[in-house]
């Protein structure tokens, strides 16, 4: 299942998308942790000290490899090059499985060890001053957009996303590529904001969106939140202990969050694994070419001087049986 957390900046989406990777550790389940961030926090939320989260390596410098392996054989894609953030996966592309060892994970994530489990965390890196007049951090991300085109993942596995803040998501087609997207608000006029904002533009591609309150205080919070958001608000957090203990870099055991906390984490993992039965692999694919086709026209095409259009291939759908399809991607590596 593929989990996205977005909120505005401040919101707390760092904070809450790590309480729910731990919590999903705590429970064995296959956890892969991606920052795609422009301010990369979540390898800290996850206990890393300053060092060990400076040495993780970065998404986005490592864009050619992970093109390269993509690729496999498909023969409409000439190369890597011509490869851009949105190009779906076809017959020969090589698709990535949550529990596998290949060379995208090798080179991109690295092992988080957390109470009662561990997660594969990967990170964009981060946006250097090299970057500034020359790159947008659009470019960095595109490395997961690329993953999540190529990923066939199945229940009780998981992908948690921390995404740019704001509505910085739709400058691509990520938004979309999420089962669920968990949107965290806190309980004022510009928390909500980033809510109506994201409510209106995933209207029309079946963007399933759930709220989550966060530094909710009392119950006049809970109201404004309940006026505002409606049935979208699925769960709230309020303050603490364990929480700024964290912050400090002095977490305690995870299995002393406050039981309310906790609560509010089985609360989403329920609504998570309830989406796996409403998954429409042929509309994701569709959303992946159109986007795709959206790129290709206003700079793909220019960027890369081939015709970005014909890397679709018209009788390919990304889901389980592409896996194991002839001439499809045969080639995965065994699960580890």
């Amino acid at each position: 299942m593929k989990i996205g957390f977005v909120g505005k900046g401040g919101s707390g989406k760092t904070t809450l998308s790590s309480l729910f990777i731990r919590h999903l550790a705590t429970t064995g389940a296959p956890v892969v942790a991606v920052d795609a961030d422009i301010n990369q926090h979540l390898g800290a939320a996850l206990g890393l000290d300053d060092a060990e989260a400076a040495a993780l390596p970065a998404m986005g410098e490592r864009l050619s490899l992970i093109k390269d392996y993509l690729r496999g054989s498909n023969p409409r894609i000439a190369s890597a090059r011509t490869m851009i953030k949105t190009t779906p996966p076809g017959e020969g592309s090589r698709l990535l499985r949550v529990c596998e060892s290949n060379p995208v994970y090798d080179a991109c994530a690295r092992p988080v060890e957390l109470d009662g489990g561990a997660v594969r965390l990967m990170v964009t890196g981060p946006f250097t001053d090299s970057d500034l007049g020359v790159a947008c951090y659009h470019s960095k991300t595109g490395a997961v957009e690329l993953l999540l085109n190529h990923l066939v993942d199945g229940p009780d596995e998981y992908v948690v996303v921390d995404m740019t803040a704001g509505s910085d998501s739709f400058a691509s087609g990520m938004f979309t590529r999420f089962d669920i997207t968990f949107l965290v608000a806190e309980p004022t006029r510009k928390g909500v904001s980033v809510y109506r904002q994201y409510k209106e533009y995933a209207r029309d591609f079946g963007v399933i969106l759930k709220v989550v309150g966060n530094k909710v205080q009392g119950q006049d919070d809970l109201d404004f939140l309940r006026a505002e958001v409606g049935d979208d608000l699925l769960v709230t957090v309020g303050h603490s202990d364990w929480v700024r203990s964290m912050e400090k870099g002095r977490p305690p055991r995870f299995e002393l969050l406050e039981d309310a906390n906790r609560l509010a984490l089985r609360r989403l993992r329920t609504a998570v694994d309830a989406t796996y039965e409403l998954r429409d692999w042929e509309r994701y694919t569709r959303q992946m070419v159109h986007f795709h086709l959206k790129n290709a026209m206003s700079w793909g095409n220019e960027r890369t001087g081939a015709d970005l259009a014909a890397q679709i291939d018209p009788g390919f759908v990304l889901d389980e049986s592409a896996l194991t399809s002839p001439g499809g991607n045969s080639r995965l590596t065994p699960t580890a």
